[in-house]
């Protein structure tokens, strides 16, 4: 009787545990906001990829009080259990020693220059984005998906507040930019064979053109264009190759060799991505011309094992529903190719979490 009344009392403490590490996750990305807030990959990495507490704090940005000391501990504590940086003691004459902080492969993403990702996680970190998920029951509560979840606690669209609020939308931008310049290096180098041999290729909804431009600087003999809504077209960089094109992509879409769509269709649900397809197809020849839509986006699911990887694309699923956005699995991306009236499509799962989709006419 006893050892049952042990093993039942197991049973509850592990799943208040469960419950407990679920609970308490939100820590995780709170740290690592606090880590980019504070500058500390580049306080570390200006030491030359090792740092001890008070060292970080001599190069943090901005400057932090030496009395935080004993706090800091306590956040690196949690950013090394997470695998963002690394501790290990440093051994002196009297061994032991102070504990000494290093990068990872993960917090080297984080170091300042062209190839970090610190924009694109302060966006997806900022309060902007984050405080709508504290109304998601709320949400749930209402019969129709309109207003958004974003709209619901912010009084507008995620466009509309992009547009109307410089400092919202310079974040926006730099981080969209940032993603452009990461993925679409590793794209350029293990599938560019999805580029060679079409002579044009216009990229809807490109933003300030960070895409194309890595499509054009791989590929000079590629002709590159952005089609973007007017106010974005209009501020976009003059010292390129890559052609703007002001226009919408739910009424046209400029004709082409192929058609690229970056993060773009999980933005829209099945009738507005059908849509943009259906434009896609109007703008591109035929399949033995050359033609085809390029799609980089999520399929939910597919052949990985990786735990990590599912319960990411999951939870950026139910992230990407605060503005009614929907990641697909191949059958719901199947259903939305056809019926734009494609006839064939190939998935190539190379981008992690994301894949590219080659859509065929």
């Amino acid at each position: 009787m006893a050892l049952t009344t042990s093993t039942n009392n197991q049973a509850l403490l592990d799943a208040q545990l469960e419950l407990w590490h679920t609970t308490f996750a939100y820590m995780k990305s709170m740290a690592l906001k606090s880590a980019l807030d504070l500058g500390i990959a580049d306080a570390i990495h200006s030491h030359g990829g090792n740092a001890t507490l008070p060292q970080i704090v001599s190069r943090a940005t901005p400057t932090l009080h030496p009395s935080k000391i004993p706090c800091l501990r306590r956040l690196m504590r949690v950013l090394t259990a997470t695998g963002i940086f690394s501790a290990a003691h440093h051994d002196d004459a009297g061994g032991g020693g102070e504990l000494v902080y290093g990068l990872t492969p993960a917090s080297q993403l984080l170091v300042g220059g062209s190839s970090s990702l610190t924009p694109f996680m302060s966006l997806a970190l900022h309060g902007i984005f984050v405080s709508p998920f504290l109304g998601l029951g709320t949400w749930f509560q209402q019969e129709h998906s309109d207003p958004s979840l974003f709209e619901m606690t912010h009084g507008q669209t995620a466009w509309d507040l992009n547009d109307h609020n410089p400092a919202f939308g310079k974040l926006f931008n730099q981080g969209m930019v940032c993603d452009s310049s990461f993925i679409m290096d590793i794209v350029v180098k293990d599938c560019g064979d999805v580029f060679r041999g079409l002579s044009s290729v216009v990229d809807v909804a490109g933003g300030l053109g960070g895409a194309a431009m890595a499509i054009s600087i791989a590929f000079p003999d590629v002709q590159c264009s952005v089609l973007e809504l007017p106010h974005v077209a209009a501020n976009a960089p003059t010292s390129t190759d890559v052609k703007y094109v002001a226009g919408d992509m739910f009424e046209s879409i400029p004709p082409a060799n192929a058609v690229f769509l970056k993060w773009v269709l999980h933005d829209w649900g099945d009738a507005d991505c059908i849509k943009i397809l259906k434009n896609c197809k109007n703008a591109i020849p035929s399949r033995d011309a050359g033609g085809k839509v390029i799609i980089l986006d999520m399929v939910m699911g597919g052949q990985s094992s990786n735990i990590k990887h599912k319960e990411t694309q999951v939870l950026f699923d139910l992230f990407i529903m605060f503005v009614n956005g929907v990641e697909r699995d191949e059958q719901e991306w199947k259903k939305i190719i056809f019926e734009a009236g494609f006839s064939d499509y190939k998935i190539i799962p190379v981008l992690g979490v994301r894949s590219i989709i080659e859509v065929y006419p």
